[in-house]
This record gives C-alpha cells, structure tokens and sequence, in this order.
C-alpha cells in the first residue's frame, strides 16, 4: 500500500469558505473540488499539495482533521482492524467517488483514509 497524498482538514463554518479560498488563492491554491460542505484547495503546479476546508462532514459523525488517500484503502482497513485501533466511521463507497473509513490516530486526531 502507498500514500498518494495527505491533506489537512480545515474546519470552519460555511460563511468563511470563500475568504478561505481568497485567503489561500493568495498563496497560489486554487478550488479543485467543492461540494458545499468541503471544499479541496490544490497547487496547479504540485496538485497534490492540497488543503480541505470543511463545515462538518455530511455522512460520518466527526470530522476528519486529516485526509490521507492510498492506492488500497481496503489493505489500509485491514491493517487498521487488525491493530485494534478505533473505526470512527466503517469502510465505504461515498457518493461523490471515494471509499473510505475513520480511525483515530494516538493523539486523538480524526483520519480520513481514502481511495478514488
């Protein structure tokens, strides 16, 4: 299993997220994805220099601090289960493209582990 990229989750609430794009547009992001509730800032020249912006997650009960996506998030749920670490939110297919899980890491960080 590789890592593709790790993207911090920015909460905010959702009258902040246009100055948020403004804000990191100023330092050369642009808007990649938006689907009102998150919205994913990219690099043009690095794409996977990205930062989320997020007002709450819409189908799991928390909200990530981090996204890292992996080339096999079934093999990452697996070894995941099998540490005994905690499952926030269970193995799934989104409806916008990912499938994807929760855990918590050991300081107590919420992990968005996904794949496209």
């Amino acid at each position: 299993m590789s890592v593709r990229r790790v993207v911090p989750n920015i909460l905010t609430d959702a009258g902040t997220m246009v100055r948020s794009a403004e804000f990191y547009g100023l330092l050369g992001f642009e808007e990649v994805m938006n689907l009102g509730w998150i919205m994913t800032l990219a690099s043009p020249t690095h794409p996977t220099a990205q930062i989320s912006v997020i007002t709450q997650d819409r189908t799991a009960p928390v909200t990530p601090d981090v996204s890292i996506e992996v080339d096999d998030v079934d093999a990452a749920y697996a070894a995941v289960l099998a540490s005994g670490a905690e499952i926030l939110h269970p193995l799934r297919d989104e409806e916008w493209g990912v499938r994807r899980f929760f855990t918590r890491d050991p300081s107590g960080r919420v992990i968005n582990v996904l794949s496209h």
